[in-house]
């Protein structure tokens, strides 16, 4: 998408290039702008302000490539310049990368880093990609991490990739494994949690999540990994994607994942502290899906962080 003149508050055109076909009118502009109400965009719809090729569109309306969108004079919501993001948070994420190619990036993300700016953020991941990558005007997140999650996020470089994983995620298509670290035991090495979930919002606008029959479809299956005196190494596998499942779910159990501020054990979180953690122990693992017509699965793996390789070594000592 190119610009004939920088958002202002006079009319502007806005030439659509490849990668935006297909997509939805009202849709494209409220992504493209950033905080005008959708109220306003739908006014603005209607009214027939925006016009496609000089001729007025529904809403319903979907792009094609060397359409010419006309953007009438609109007010925005004063907001501040994405700060720009110092050369060491660059280069750590440059190394951070495990595979790239025309249609995707994939990040193994540090724990610590949010995957995006806002709520007191200056930056996060995909500012940071679009600040290391000026010339991929497409760059957009498929999916999301928790700040303290570390472990493999995709990254879609075209719109048509985008489309295409949003689609294998609604499908199920996407199988992601995590690893994770809970103290406690378990009778069984294999557990399938269906635990509907609601998120709830307390004082203070803290937003939490609890099973509650009035909540979404959530299920999590969980295995075993390794036993270590008191401690377990669990992979998690998402059968559905909703916000804090694993750690939810995790608690659910009894187990609640160490290093968890919000839904751990107080006692459990000290000890492993003692042993050495400092951070959330959840970390997104493999990512494994087929590409729509090609014949093999790609799979992609993050490796642990050594400061959580150095605590399970720990651990098995203390154990053993």
């Amino acid at each position: 998408m190119s610009n004939s003149q920088p958002i202002s508050s006079t009319v502007h055109i806005l030439n659509i290039e490849p990668g935006y076909e297909g997509q939805r009118i009202d849709n494209f502009l409220i992504n493209h702008l950033k905080g005008v109400p959708k109220s306003l965009v739908y006014r603005i719809l209607r009214r027939g302000e925006v016009r496609v090729n000089k001729g007025r569109i529904k809403a319903n309306y979907r792009l094609q490539v060397g359409d010419q969108v006309r953007v009438p004079p609109v007010r925005m919501a004063e907001k501040d310049e994405p700060g720009r993001v110092d050369s060491r948070q660059l280069d750590r994420l440059e190394k951070a990368i495990i595979f790239e190619d025309k249609r995707l990036l994939v990040l193994n993300k540090p724990s610590g880093v949010a995957v995006h700016g806002g709520s007191g953020l200056s930056f996060g991941v995909i500012e940071a990609l679009r600040q290391l990558r000026p010339e991929e005007h497409q760059l957009e997140l498929v999916h999301r991490l928790d700040r303290e999650t570390s472990g493999c996020l995709l990254i879609a470089k075209r719109r048509s990739a985008l489309r295409t994983l949003h689609e294998l995620m609604r499908s199920n298509g996407i199988d992601k494994r995590y690893i994770t670290l809970v103290k406690g035991h378990w009778r069984r090495d294999r557990v399938e949690v269906d635990a509907p979930l609601l998120k709830n919002t307390l004082q203070g606008g803290e937003r939490v999540v609890v099973v509650d029959p009035r909540g979404k479809e959530s299920v999590t299956r969980f295995s075993v990994r390794e036993r270590m005196g008191d401690f377990l190494l669990i992979e998690a596998r998402l059968m559905t994607g909703r916000t804090h499942q694993i750690r939810v779910h995790a608690a659910h159990l009894g187990t609640p994942i160490l290093g968890d501020e919000k839904y751990g054990d107080a006692a459990a979180n000290r000890e492993a502290k003692e042993l050495g953690l400092r951070r959330l122990f959840l970390h997104a693992e493999t990512l494994r899906f087929r590409w729509p017509d090609e014949k093999q699965d790609l799979v992609f793996r993050a490796p642990l962080e050594p400061v959580l390789d150095e605590l399970l070594t720990r651990i098995r000592a203390k154990a053993s």
